[in-house]
């Protein structure tokens, strides 16, 4: 374990809620070191190249120029960053992982989808849970481009209930192969790949079981016409059927009866790569956005001057730059656990499998955030450029289309939106994180007088902090009174628990922002990050109307009475500011700094 890891008070998944974070204990992209910021160029001149210049291919459904460049992404190495250098890759950090999947998703959502299906739950099932023999026969052909992978989960009756498939494996008299029948459905890369994933019901076995497949047509596999998509029009998706189909046994993968857990930790690190994927393409479409903006003119000015633009401006902008510090900061926070892990004996499989398992709650919270952002950006891209915006001929369309399926990806924004309290309430009750206590301590602060004493806010950031530590205590207020309520039934209130997401959600990224640019303004100096510092105080406000608005929907679904009134007494002096921010001044700070720039450069 480096001594940067061991140093550091690395917070377990889900403890930023009740501990606080130094902001020398997070990692930001500024953080870079010389290498990845060379495999960060590298990525973008890849992407200015091969994709970006010719986006109208993509959007013409031209799927073999998919394949093509998916392939020379494998020339240049960038399939195989995540892959352990014993299976012909570069063995790279998690960090790195995010930084390539990140950069490489900017210009089309149908590359961008071909990239992570084959990196992530194409590649990764195998290197994680496989075989050695199975890793020395597949991983090496996948981390160079040779040969691409599918997954193949999804049925027409098992979409988020992913354990209901009906796809069935029954072992041949002889013991030695699995005849697997049964149909998958949007099943992304299925047009050109050579090995699925596939996941399939053993006899009445509880859980289903994980096997990797070769694409063979001779052995009982079809596949569906391309289907007809709203967007990631270049990303071939198609339905798989498999008629008999023969499996040795030898490819079965973990044990039998673990492909739901497989299932579940993919998606796990499936999330925080989304949330990754959708950084550029905001970037992206912010860069495209001022371009026409300054160009643009309309009443003789160009029509960034204007105010309404500059408020779509900084608020897209301020997403993005949000979005980067709650990225990266989980992305180090699941490389530190991982070194730990591998520090401690265990294997380099064992120690990222649970490394991003412990940061599960993060990976949800990212995954839905992150994927609404990128949709708001596109849709503001679009509304910048007026009709032009609307038109096929310009990226923007595209870009707005694209953006729709990330928050389907992954398990819907509903189902993580949910999962995020629901595993941050199971953490508890294991002891993992102690919201208990602070809950506690949040009820008898309600019930005592207020202090009326004026605060010394004079240090950068002091009132933010401090109502960032009042947000956090509206959540435990309104978890921790519903869990007291409902205790294990609390999953059947799903409204109240979309609300109390909303909160643990707004709290982290604003957290996250805040952490970043203190951080850089004690090496850069304040006036260095001056932009900066006004996107995290703008950012903190609107997460701070956000939770007001989420805390009494909460509030007002479940507690009556003398309950429901304390309870709104507390939201309100927990998202009290002394010190209200100019929000028209915020923004136009930010806006001027992105027009001056001609485009987003806090990256």
């Amino acid at each position: 374990m480096s001594t940067e890891t061991s140093d550091k008070d690395i917070l377990r998944g889900g403890q930023f809620l009740v501990k606080e974070t130094n902001c020398d204990d997070i990692f930001t992209l500024e953080d870079l070191n010389e290498e990845q910021r060379m495999m960060r160029e590298s990525t973008k001149e890849f992407v200015d190249r091969e994709l970006w210049a010719h986006w109208e291919r993509f959007e013409k459904k031209d799927y073999a120029y998919t394949e093509e460049t998916m392939r020379k992404a494998g020339e240049l190495g960038l399939l195989s960053v995540a892959v352990p250098e014993s299976y012909g890759g570069m063995g790279m950090g998690f960090v790195s992982t995010m930084l390539v999947c990140d950069y490489i998703s900017g210009a089309t959502g149908s590359f961008s989808t071909a990239f992570g299906a084959h990196t992530g739950i194409g590649t990764m099932p195998i290197t994680l849970y496989g075989t050695e023999e199975q890793k020395q026969k597949y991983v090496p052909k996948l981390a160079s481009g040779e040969w691409f992978g599918a997954y193949c989960l999804t049925e027409p009756g098992a979409g988020s209930d992913a354990n209901s498939g009906k796809t069935k494996a029954v072992l041949s008299e002889d013991g030695k192969t699995y005849s697997i029948t049964g149909q998958k459905m949007w099943i992304s890369n299925a047009g050109f790949c050579n090995l699925f994933i596939v996941f399939a019901r053993i006899e009445d076995d509880k859980n289903i079981t994980g096997f990797i497949v070769e694409n063979d047509p001779s052995n009982g596999i079809t596949l569906g016409d391309e289907e007809k998509k709203l967007g990631i029009h270049s990303s071939s998706t198609r339905q798989v059927f498999f008629n008999e189909t023969k499996v040795s046994v030898e490819n079965m993968l973990s044990t039998r009866g673990n492909g739901f857990k497989i299932a579940m930790n993919a998606l796990n690190v499936g999330r925080i790569k989304l949330a990754a994927a959708c950084l550029e393409a905001q970037r992206r479409v912010i860069n495209e956005a001022v371009n026409y903006a300054n160009e643009r003119i309309q009443f003789k000015t160009p029509i960034v001057n204007f105010g309404a633009i500059k408020a779509k401006l900084a608020d897209m902008t301020t997403n993005a730059y949000v979005g980067e510090s709650a990225c990266y900061r989980a992305a180090k926070n699941i490389e530190d656990r991982i070194a730990i892990r591998e520090s401690e004996g265990n294997t380099h499989q064992e120690a990222e499998l649970k490394g991003v398992e412990e940061y599960a709650i993060e990976c949800s919270i990212l995954k839905v955030a992150v994927s609404e952002d990128v949709q708001h950006t596109a849709d503001e891209g679009v509304q910048i450029f007026g009709g032009m915006g609307f038109s096929a001929d310009t990226p923007m369309e595209s870009a707005w289309r694209d953006a729709r399926i990330a928050r389907i990806y992954e398990g819907t924004n509903e189902i993580n939106r949910m999962l995020a309290v629901g595993m941050l309430v199971k953490k508890a009750m294991k002891g993992h994180v102690d919201l208990l206590g602070p809950a506690t301590a949040v009820g008898e602060e309600l019930m005592g007088i207020p202090s009326f004493d004026t605060p010394d806010f004079s240090e950068l950031f002091a009132e933010e902090k401090d109502i960032l530590k009042r947000l956090k205590k509206v959540f435990l207020m309104v978890a921790g009174s519903a869990v007291q309520k409902f205790g294990p039934e609390l999953e059947k209130h799903q409204q109240l628990m979309l609300a109390a997401s909303d909160i643990l959600i707004e709290v982290y990224m604003a957290e996250s922002a805040l952490l970043r640019t203190e951080k850089n303004a004690k090496r850069y100096g304040e006036e260095a990050q001056a932009t900066q510092i006004a996107m995290s105080k703008l950012y903190l406000y609107n997460a701070t109307e956000t939770i007001i608005k989420k805390g009494k929907e909460a509030i007002v679904s479940f507690a009556e009475g003398d309950e429901q009134r304390m309870m709104l007494m507390g939201l309100k002096r927990f998202t009290k500011y002394t010190n209200y921010p100019n929000v028209v001044a915020l923004r136009t700070q930010i806006a001027d700094k992105v027009a001056a720039d001609n485009g987003y450069t806090f990256d």
